[in-house]
C-alpha cells in the first residue's frame, strides 16, 4: 500500500464517525458499439468520453466500430454520454462465436458482426422442452410395457 492508499483508509477511517458512507463504484470497462466513419468522428467520440468523470481510459477501434471505455462509471450514463454526440451507439452486442451453443442459427448470426464474433443471445428454455426420441419398436417388446408382447 503506497502513501495515497494509506492517507485514503486514513482519512476513510476518520470520516465515517457519524456520516454515512457512500458506496464506491466499482472500476469496470464499458463496451460500446458505436458508428463511426472517419478521423474526425473518432476523435468527437473520445473526447466527449473522456470529459466524463472517473474514466480512465478510452479506447477505440475504428474498423469494428467498437469503444472501450474504463474506469469508475455507470454503463447507463456512458451510453448516453456516446449518443450525445449525434452517432448511433449500443452497449456491444456481439460475443465470441465459441460462447454460442449454435452461433450460426438465425439469432444469433449476424452478417454485421467483426470476425470470430456473433450477437449475443439469451438462452431459451428449448433444451428443458425437448422431448425424448423413443423408438416404438424397443417400447413393444420391453418387459416396463404391460401391453407388451411377449412371443420372446
Amino acid at each position: 500500500m503506497g502513501v495515497g492508499g494509506t492517507l485514503e483508509y486514513l482519512s476513510d477511517l476518520m470520516g465515517s464517525g457519524g456520516h454515512k458512507h457512500k458506496k464506491k463504484k466499482q472500476l469496470q470497462t464499458v463496451e460500446l458499439k458505436v458508428r463511426m466513419d472517419c478521423d474526425g468522428c473518432e476523435l468527437k467520440v473520445k473526447k466527449a468520453l473522456s470529459s466524463l468523470s472517473g474514466v480512465k481510459s478510452v479506447e477505440i477501434n475504428r474498423k469494428q466500430q467498437k469503444v472501450s471505455v474504463t474506469g469508475y462509471v455507470e454503463p447507463n450514463k456512458v451510453l448516453k454520454k456516446a449518443k450525445s454526440t449525434g452517432k448511433r451507439a449500443e452497449i456491444w452486442p456481439y460475443v465470441p462465436y465459441n460462447l454460442v451453443a449454435q452461433p450460426y442459427m438465425a439469432p444469433a448470426y449476424d452478417k454485421k458482426a467483426p470476425p470470430g464474433y456473433v450477437r449475443k443471445v439469451e438462452n431459451t428454455a428449448t433444451t428443458g422442452t425437448m422431448t425424448r426420441y423413443e423408438d416404438p419398436y424397443t417400447a413393444m417388446f420391453s418387459d416396463e410395457n404391460p401391453n407388451a408382447c411377449s412371443i420372446m
